[in-house]
């Protein structure tokens, strides 16, 4: 879009940074917001959309996807990966390391903004992967949002899982460091006690909450001896939850998932394999604990773990089965789906899914409607609900874990840049987000 191309939004319920909402037009110039009000009459947009009955929210930044490229593009692709985070409303996304080959040096790295700049209809960021022995490339690596380091649910170099080579890592420099956090030891060890169960739901005794609390606490006691940057990927236990509402620094953030808010080791038996992910599925009182610690802000904010595998994959018997389900286009209406019936406001969620995580990436100009903040914005619709179907799903892997939910605020229009990208249906895929930047 030219500088000279503008967007006038008419007659939304917009959500303002301060939680509150207004009836009010927003006029976009270029890839900005420039003016918001109740009504905007000076203008002369390019474009005009009336969003009466519709609600305006600032598009939602994904901080934990896996979109498969380079190298396993049989699941994903930055293409459709791109388009799926348009029709669920996901403006920005930050992408980890696990493809082929790693992202764990910077060709690697330029190689996927390379990728992405030519065929993302979304704004995008990339981890660089710690190995162990890659520590020079974790120190200059750039542009990217941060260090990931799979401290166990991995293998080959990516999997960091002895403390000595953890702390080299976490003694040296000043960038966020992202963890998964399991303790891989446990998981071998509880791996043998249970070999040779095919059920599914044996995942979530194998990697329990045991294993995920003993390496949340060893990646704490590094941050704290070192005071670095920690980030506590997809927390999932009730244990870790309460770990950080009693012993959370500062400069420590954490996530949670809308499955492991919202789905628990019930799903199993309805959906099977499909349910399997890394850090698994919990009981009811985990998904409880963690909605408190999130409205409590223990927990900063939400990610989805977009990590999607083909049905044939997901068909195999355990334990041969992958760990991961898409994300992207249901998070947002997960979410709002949970503060209609009252688990948490509209606000809440755009603070959770936007705005918390641009300032925990320090990512700039991104998270709110307000003048001189990027024009990434989302209509959704909070009056209507409908169900989600496996034939509309539009990542590659063609499934999800949510199949026959009924959801409401299903994003109507999506904007990136200034730009409609997603209009009632249709993908607008000339749309091209840009690389963001980490302050």
């Amino acid at each position: 879009m030219s500088t000279s191309q503008s967007l006038l939004i008419r007659h939304a319920e917009i959500i303002l940074p301060n939680g509150e909402s207004m009836i009010g037009d927003v006029l976009t110039q270029g890839r900005q917001i420039i003016q918001l009000g109740q009504e905007i009459t000076n203008a002369s947009p390019s474009h005009e959309i009336d969003a009466r009955g519709l609600t305006l929210l600032p598009g939602v930044i994904d901080p934990q996807v896996h979109f498969r490229e380079p190298g396993l593009e049989h699941k994903e692709d930055l293409f459709t990966a791109s388009c799926a985070c348009a029709k669920g409303g996901v403006t920005s996304f930050l992408e980890m390391p696990n493809t082929r080959p790693l992202t764990i040096s910077q060709s690697a790295l330029d190689d996927k903004l390379q990728r992405a700049a030519s065929k993302c209809l979304v704004n995008y960021g990339f981890f660089i992967g710690a190995t162990g022995d890659n520590l020079p490339d974790l120190l200059s690596a750039s542009p990217t949002p941060g260090i990931k380091v799979f401290m166990g649910s991995m293998h080959g170099q990516l999997l960091v899982s002895q403390e000595e080579v953890l702390e080299a890592i976490f003694a040296q420099g000043n960038r966020l460091i992202a963890v998964h956090a399991e303790d891989q030891a446990r998981i071998n060890q509880r791996k043998q006690e249970f070999a040779g169960i095919e059920d599914p739901a044996i995942h979530s005794q194998i990697q329990d909450n045991q294993a995920a609390l003993l390496a949340t606490q060893l990646a704490l006691k590094l941050s704290k001896k070192y005071q670095r940057r920690l980030h506590i990927l997809h927390m999932s236990t009730a244990e870790e939850a309460e770990l950080l509402r009693h012993d959370k620094p500062s400069w420590v953030t954490a996530e949670v998932t809308p499955q492991h808010l919202l789905l628990n080791t019930s799903a199993y038996a309805t959906i099977g394999s499909l349910a399997q992910m890394n850090p698994p599925l919990r009981s009811p009182h985990d998904n409880e604990v963690l909605w408190q610690a999130l409205r409590d802000g223990i927990i900063d904010f939400i990610a989805t773990d977009h990590a999607p595998h083909t049905l044939a994959e997901k068909a195999q018997t355990y334990p041969n089965t992958p760990s991961g389900m898409p994300g992207v286009e249901t998070s947002l209406l997960l979410m709002l789906t949970a503060a209609m019936a009252g688990k948490c406001t509209v606000a809440q969620v755009v603070q959770w899914m936007s705005k918390a995580v641009a300032v925990a990436y320090g990512i700039p100009n991104k998270g709110e409607i307000s003048p001189g903040y990027d024009a990434d914005l989302v209509l959704v619709d909070l009056k209507n609900y409908r169900e989600v179907k496996r034939e509309e799903v539009l990542s590659k892997c063609g499934w999800s874990p949510f199949e026959g939910w009924n959801l409401t605020g299903w994003p109507v229009i999506t904007i990136v840049g200034g730009e409609v990208v997603y209009d009632h249906g249709r993908l607008n895929t000339q749309v091209r987000g840009q690389a963001l930047t980490f302050l």
